[in-house]
């Protein structure tokens, strides 16, 4: 299939789901709404597409999906808002108990609302001090340096992702 020549409006069959027509086209793949099966993403190297009708792509043209990338990258670099984060519903509720190892102290309990917030403004903090740090002027030697103990610090924050809903909001610090 000769991808680079598909633009938004072409049509095509894919061999499972019929006929359908190009809604969007991002640099690796397409949207596609099927008139049997609904909207599916198509990757750009995927060759059973057969091309039924051929859409110019505009080439001065920038998608939605370029649009809402560059708003974001621009709203985390300058700005300290935090983005929503949610919390597992099974922690709903809930609370942490600590628990002295001395029996001459009470122990302290505290809402997990209220701890995940304090994590999740951590890791916010973490975030918008690693943009400063990659916008700003030290050399490329101190920038990785720090960029290397900001990643040790994500490590050792991944214990407190059971909390989150969603995987996309974990923490993930240095692979191995």
């Amino acid at each position: 299939m000769e991808e680079q020549t598909l633009g938004i409006g072409s049509r095509v069959k894919h061999p499972e789901f019929g006929a359908g027509v190009i809604i969007q086209a991002a640099s690796d793949t397409f949207e596609i709404v099927f008139m049997e099966h609904g909207w599916r993403k198509i990757s750009r190297s995927y060759q059973g597409l057969e091309i039924i009708d051929v859409m110019e792509p505009d080439r001065d043209m920038i998608s939605y999906e370029q649009v809402e990338s560059m708003i974001v990258r621009v709203l985390r670099r300058y700005s300290d808002l935090q983005e929503i984060v949610e919390m597992g519903d099974k922690w709903t509720g809930g609370k942490m108990i600590l628990q002295p190892g001395r029996t001459d102290l009470a122990s302290k309990e505290i809402p997990i609302e209220t701890f995940f917030h304090k994590i999740v403004m951590v890791r916010d903090r973490v975030r918008v001090m690693e943009q400063r740090i990659n916008s700003s002027n030290l050399s490329d030697e101190d920038k990785v340096n720090l960029q290397q103990y900001i990643t040790r610090i994500y490590g050792s924050l991944t214990t407190f992702n059971v909390l989150f809903q969603f995987k996309a909001d974990y923490f993930t610090g240095e692979k191995s």
